[in-house]
């Protein structure tokens, strides 16, 4: 192979490899000088509001070896628990009963040589009844005077309120528009900081919402939490914000 030919295909290889090197060299500065021509911030909104809707439930259950048995005695406090509802000014579109539950119960025993073995008791019947209600105050009531049907002989069992807001999406847009301003507010204090001015908007997306209670000590999720067992609750949303400068 001629040398002089094979010198200039080493050099001409060479000031392409240069080449390619300076155009990427220039372009991740170009890239750096642009990436640095923007501030991001993170706004947030936070809000106190008391809850608009109360849900209380609560189960009653009977239990004969004889299923036909159990039902009517099932039927029985089913009857007086509306009974006892109704005594309370309780709306009857307010108060809905679920579908009966039925399961067969048996009492475990072990004969001389340890083995096990069971016996059937009998069949145990299930239903609950929920009151949804804007009433909440009559309905946190009627959920403390409960002790009166087992007083009656009712084998009751009260599950804690839940609390909900009916107008929760009107808060959050409010509250969006609170966060995405308070964001605005943070570049600018980081524009001027730096001696630079705000530009438009380039990207903004939501952030984390969550519901907790009032004066808790619930811990914040960063996939969020909705709180349903305080009547009062917080509200707090983010707003992530990227603003360019000039």
């Amino acid at each position: 192979m001629n040398k002089n030919f094979l010198y200039a295909t080493i050099i001409f290889v060479a000031l392409i490899f240069l080449g390619a090197v300076a155009l990427l060299s220039g372009g991740l500065k170009g890239f750096r000088s642009q990436s640095k021509k923007s501030i991001s911030v993170t706004g947030m909104a936070e809000r106190n509001f008391q809850s608009d809707l109360i849900v209380w439930s609560a189960s009653f259950s009977a239990e004969s070896s004889d299923l036909p048995m159990a039902y009517s005695q099932l039927k029985e406090q089913r009857e007086a628990v509306a009974s006892f509802l109704k005594g309370k000014n309780v709306p009857t579109d307010a108060i809905a009963y679920s579908s009966i539950s039925i399961s067969r119960e048996s009492d475990r025993y072990e004969d001389s040589d340890g083995r096990s073995y069971y016996r059937f008791r009998g069949y145990s019947l299930t239903q609950s009844v929920t009151i949804t209600s804007k009433d909440i105050d009559a309905t946190e009531a009627v959920s403390r005077q409960i002790s009166e049907l087992i007083n009656r002989g009712i084998e009751i069992e009260s599950g804690s309120p839940r609390y909900y807001y009916t107008k929760l999406n009107d808060l959050k847009i409010q509250m969006l528009k609170d966060a995405s301003e308070d964001a605005r507010n943070r570049a600018k204090v980081i524009a001027e900081g730096g001696s630079v001015s705000l530009g438009k908007l380039q990207r903004s997306s939501m952030g984390v919402f969550q519901i907790v209670g009032q004066n808790s000590d619930e811990d914040y999720s960063w996939g969020g939490s909705f709180n349903t067992t305080s009547k009062m609750k917080t509200a707090t949303i983010t707003i992530n914000s990227t603003y360019a400068i000039d």
